[in-house]
């Protein structure tokens, strides 16, 4: 039984591992921290658990009866808490923030990554926890990266092309995802008011996630250099990704062909699957799957790529990680249902 705490607890991606956890026949949790929530049941935050559990958060620490720790705080916080806070070499750490996925030597700019206070960090090797990408790697890891939602989703539609040497033009991706990625605390553009029956752009050409897919696709096809042209945008519902991206391809190649790459690359994935018609997104909601679907015309390919953003986007592939990193089967306590109606 794989022994879990978890920090910072109470927020969306918090609620979504315990749901996850409470119905895992291979783990146990021992704690869920929020020191603001400390003492309270954790249904008291999270209504959907009314009737599933007595769990109450607290505010301690027991690193040493845990096997492993999932991070679930905001980002800039997880490079702190290490600083801050000694973490017992036997237990592993699963990171839901950004602070971590891009590897240091990469010469890719990432944002989260700050000097905090004076304390010194410990030498980790962080693992990019993209399960179709790194699986033998999360396998043996002590540390994992869990890649952000919009990374999942657009890598998940581009990593076939890149492991076949075919992005050589430069990309555009539109993308919107629902409220719950902004987080729990309420902000101007969560508001349901403003959110319901709206759409608005945010961080055009510039999100963070753009690294972490650059560092990915660079990890496929060495000397990856073509622009990706990223539009984020907050769509009115509350969860799911629902993204396009446009490539022109080089090669005189036909969708067949390009559509065998996609089935062969995600022959043996546990959650990823080539559909070969159109996908919506109440297709995965509620479900750590992602769906990938291919249409060319002329030169142009437009691949469409569907997630859930709380699930695979932060904590079903978190509990996906943890599964690999404990031998465990890989869809261990995540095969869910989507809400199709």
């Amino acid at each position: 039984m794989v022994k879990v705490g978890i920090l910072g607890a109470a927020g969306y991606t918090g609620g979504e591992l315990i749901r996850l956890l409470l119905n895992h026949p291979g783990a146990e949790i021992v704690f869920a921290n929020s020191e603001s929530n400390a003492g309270n049941p954790v249904a008291d935050v999270h209504e959907g658990l009314l009737g599933e559990s007595d769990l109450r958060f607290t505010a301690e620490m027991p690193f040493d009866a845990v096997d492993v720790l999932f991070f679930c705080f905001g980002h800039g916080k997880s490079e702190q808490f290490l600083r801050e806070h000694n973490i017992p070499d036997h237990v592993r750490i699963i990171d839901l923030a950004q602070d971590f996925r891009v590897n240091s030597q990469s010469g890719l700019h990432d944002e989260s990554r700050q000097e905090i206070k004076n304390y010194e960090l410990p030498i980790m090797n962080w693992i990019y926890g993209l399960p179709e990408l790194n699986r033998e790697d999360i396998r043996k890891a002590r540390c994992v990266a869990n890649p952000g939602c919009f990374a999942t989703a657009i890598q998940l539609g581009l990593l076939p092309l890149a492991a076949a040497g075919l992005l050589t033009s430069d990309i555009s991706v539109n993308a919107i995802t629902g409220s719950t990625g902004a987080g729990v605390k309420p902000a101007a553009t969560t508001h349901f008011s403003w959110r319901t029956g709206n759409l608005s752009i945010y961080k055009p050409f510039r999100h963070q996630h753009l690294a972490e897919i650059r560092q990915s696709l660079t990890q496929l096809q060495p000397g990856f250099s073509a622009s990706i042209d990223f539009i984020p945008y907050r769509g009115d519902f509350p969860r799911g990704i629902f993204c396009t991206e446009l490539i022109r391809l080089n090669e005189d190649i036909s969708e067949d062909a390009v559509a065998d790459l996609y089935r062969q690359f995600y022959a043996d994935a546990a959650f990823t699957h080539y559909i070969d018609r159109d996908i919506d997104l109440k297709q995965v909601v509620n479900t750590n799957k992602a769906l990938v679907h291919i249409e060319k015309y002329e030169n142009k390919l437009l691949v469409t790529s569907i997630i859930d953003n709380l699930l695979k986007g932060a904590s079903g592939q978190a509990l996906q990680n943890m599964n690999l990193m404990f031998g465990l089967p890989e869809d261990t306590g995540l095969r869910l249902k989507p809400t199709a109606f």
